[in-house]
């Protein structure tokens, strides 16, 4: 009886084991079809992005004037600091999370958490020459943002991310947008 115990407890935390790794495992992929970017310096990415437009997801639903800010931590990862409005609250919210490099620290796919050991794709698919905006995606096609150094962007680097997103297969008709598309080809803070 023992044993039967024992196999059938082994069993059932095999079968946990392997429904778990299916469902987390998972968030870990990049959407078919879109490639992070090459030649990343996470050097060049640290310090305050702001949230241009995004696709609707229960973790932002509500906030607006989202930035996010990164910083290196001591053991190599980095420090995420989510921070966002919810007018309806009338109050700031923040999350911190921490995010490591999925593959080699020159590929712009990383992995972030907010929940303890859960993890999930952070994909950067696309940065301005000076790190100016990034195009990012998650694990699947229900994630993704555009992000500035700036408060808004161009018109012109909008065009280009909903173009290149609705290419990859995004549904670019249900972006929200956060900040503003500035009308002039180069943003600086005079159009602000």
């Amino acid at each position: 009886m023992t044993l039967f115990c024992t196999q059938r407890m082994f069993h059932c935390g095999s079968v946990a084991l392997v429904l778990m790794l299916l469902l987390f495992g998972g968030c870990l992929s990049i959407p078919e079809g879109v490639e992070p970017v090459q030649g990343f310096a996470i050097a060049g990415y640290l310090g305050t992005w702001y949230e241009v437009a995004r696709l609707d997801h229960v973790f932002e639903r509500g906030l607006s004037r989202v930035s996010a800010h990164y910083s290196l931590r001591e053991d190599g990862s980095i420090r995420v600091v989510n921070r966002g409005y919810s007018a309806e609250k009338r109050e700031w919210k923040s999350v911190e999370g921490r995010a490591k490099f999925v593959q080699d620290r020159n590929t712009g796919y990383l992995k972030v958490s907010f929940f303890g050991p859960f993890y999930s794709s952070y994909v950067i698919f696309e940065l301005g020459d000076n790190y100016e905006y990034a195009f990012v995606s998650g694990y699947k096609k229900d994630y993704l943002w555009l992000l500035s150094r700036q408060p808004g962007v161009s018109r012109e680097v909008f065009e280009d991310f909903r173009k290149k997103a609705k290419s990859l297969g995004f549904n670019t008709d249900e972006l929200i947008m956060i900040a503003p598309v500035i009308k002039t080809k180069k943003l600086c803070k005079s159009n602000l």
